[in-house]
């Protein structure tokens, strides 16, 4: 049994210069797999391992100040669906190319996966898929918009084209875990828009827990991993690992 654990946190990160090198060791101490980027924003990292493994870097990784807390998602699985363990130094957790844009001093208000679906069938509600046009083709959420963009650092572009007249109305955003939604509901705030919503944890935290017939979701769910994707039911998609 292989344990995968997704977490990231925005805060003021200005050692990770020079933890990188402790932490690399004391996860290949423990057989760890996977990747954990640094930045000065924060960390954001999907690892996989035995439950101990895995137990015993989280407390590891939460001995560090302003890491006693951070968004924390795990599933299981039969085998690593990484090959090799990095440890990455970055300019950002993840690459918006704005870096005026900090969440840690603000985001949009986070939504309940149990409370999204009144978000999606408000009329009000104007809901955009921030993640990548291949991502969005595998499957979204019924009405929600594709920016069509290529890549998240496309987003601030989209968003001065096609969202400014939005400013006064309410916008809610989606993405894999809930990191890019995150990032994209401060760079909204900070461009002036005042109702803002996030689905918190992303959409695998609403597959988890909102029920299948009660789901909104179709299609697959795209992941950075050897998975590949994930069906509705959180198993492997057609294109997956086996």
């Amino acid at each position: 049994m292989v344990i995968v654990a997704s977490f990231y946190k925005f805060f003021p990160f200005p050692d990770s210069i020079h933890l990188r090198s402790a932490w690399l060791a004391y996860c290949q101490v423990q057989q760890i797999r996977g990747t954990i980027l640094m930045a000065p924003e924060g960390i954001n990292a999907t690892i996989s391992g035995s439950r101990d493994a895995i137990n015993q870097v989280l407390q590891y990784i939460c001995t560090h100040p302003g890491l006693s807390t951070f968004k924390y998602q795990e599933s299981v699985w039969n085998v690593h669906p990484f090959d090799q363990l990095k440890v990455k130094l970055k300019q950002e957790i993840v690459t918006l190319g704005m870096p005026t844009v900090d969440p840690s001093q603000g985001t949009g208000e986070f939504v309940h996966p149990s409370d999204w679906n009144a978000i999606l069938t408000d009329p009000t509600v104007t809901v955009v898929d921030t993640r990548n046009i291949h991502e969005v083709e595998m499957g979204t959420f019924l009405g929600a918009i594709n920016p069509q963009t290529l890549c998240f650092r496309q987003f601030p572009h989209y968003a001065k084209q096609q969202l400014m007249p939005l400013q006064s109305k309410k916008v809610a955003m989606f993405c894999t875990g809930g990191i890019r939604c995150e990032k994209a509901s401060s760079y909204l705030l900070k461009e002036g828009f005042k109702q803002v919503y996030q689905l918190d944890g992303g959409i695998i935290h609403y597959l988890q827990t909102v029920s299948k017939s009660d789901s909104l979701w179709h299609g697959d769910c795209f992941i950075f991993d050897q998975r590949n994707h994930l069906n509705p039911e959180l198993g492997i998609g057609q294109l997956g690992l086996e």
